[in-house]
């Protein structure tokens, strides 16, 4: 089962910066909220066709679904709206790179969030490799911004900052409440459970922030239907991450996939440097040596 954790959390990683690149060009043509809704709008028929591909080759029945686990997924699904549009705040503000890295916090406060609402226990060795993997991505985001320690002491208050630390919040957050409802519905195969939960979720999301979208910018959501083909691709780069994402709750505490997700920036590098041919600063190699560092202890923690 660590195996599985492990390839499901690298492949999320690697969708999610996938997708990213792939936003780049609605950029100028849809707004925050339009943005999200195609996340979720797309990535439903997506989404179930993943899950029935899963059920045909694996089995499955669909589990009776309480009040709870509804409540879960809706929790779950508006905490990912909500982190989505805080972190687009904090770049909106002046202090960007102070807010970019404080959203990268994530896997340290997933990890104290499941240790107090899921019982989740880590090992000194993995919690060692969050802080040490966390630093890193902080070095990453911030090198070269003439931010020191100071300055992101006294920035604790900043707008950028606070918006970047309610993102990472509510994204390690969301994960636990995908767990936890993944640990409400009834069956034993927690990757059929998973599965079902991304299409529920997804549906629950384009139905809120779709609403909403639809209520206050009626041209945008006409502008999500006509933006189809860019759209589309973003959506279901944004539903192979999120099974993936989903699938490693399931199988390995929160705070373990959260902190190895942390090598989203070394694919975001590596993207940089083999496609773009832009040339990696000393910065840029020490930070990711420092990630790597903190994946390997997570990982030989976890053993």
């Amino acid at each position: 089962m660590i195996s599985g954790w492990i390839g499901f959390t690298l492949s999320a990683a690697l969708f999610q910066c996938w997708r990213t690149a792939m936003q780049q060009r609605l950029r100028g043509q849809l707004s925050v909220n339009a943005a999200g809704v195609v996340r979720y709008l797309y990535g439903v028929p997506v989404g179930l066709a993943i899950f029935g591909l899963y059920a045909a080759a694996f089995g499955g029945t669909l589990p009776a679904l309480s009040l709870t686990v509804l409540a879960l997924c809706a929790a779950g699904g508006f905490g990912q709206i909500l982190g989505t549009n805080l972190l687009i705040m904090a770049f909106g503000h002046r202090n960007f790179a102070v807010g970019t890295a404080y959203a990268k916090t994530e896997a340290m406060q997933a990890a104290f969030v499941a240790t107090l609402l899921l019982g989740e226990h880590l090992s000194l060795l993995s919690w060692l490799g969050i802080a040490i993997g966390v630093g890193g991505v902080l070095y990453l985001s911030l090198a070269g911004r003439g931010t020191s320690p100071g300055d992101l002491l006294r920035g604790l208050t900043q707008p950028a900052a606070l918006c970047g630390i309610g993102a990472g919040f509510c994204f390690g957050f969301t994960g636990v409440l995908i767990k936890a409802a993944n640990q409400a519905m009834p069956g034993s195969d927690v990757v059929f459970k998973a599965l079902l939960l991304l299409v529920i979720i997804n549906t629950m999301q384009t139905l809120m922030q779709g609403a909403w979208l639809a209520w206050k910018e009626p041209a945008q959501f006409r502008a999500v239907f006509a933006t189809w083909r860019d759209s589309g691709q973003v959506g279901a780069l944004s539903a192979l991450g999120s099974a993936c994402w989903f699938s490693a709750f399931a199988l390995a505490p929160v705070a373990l996939v959260r902190a190895l997700g942390q090598v989203e920036i070394l694919f975001t590098l590596a993207f940089s440097r083999f496609y773009l041919r832009e040339k990696a600063t000393r910065a840029d190699v020490i930070g990711s040596l420092v990630v790597v560092a903190g994946v390997v202890l997570v990982l030989w923690g976890s053993r």
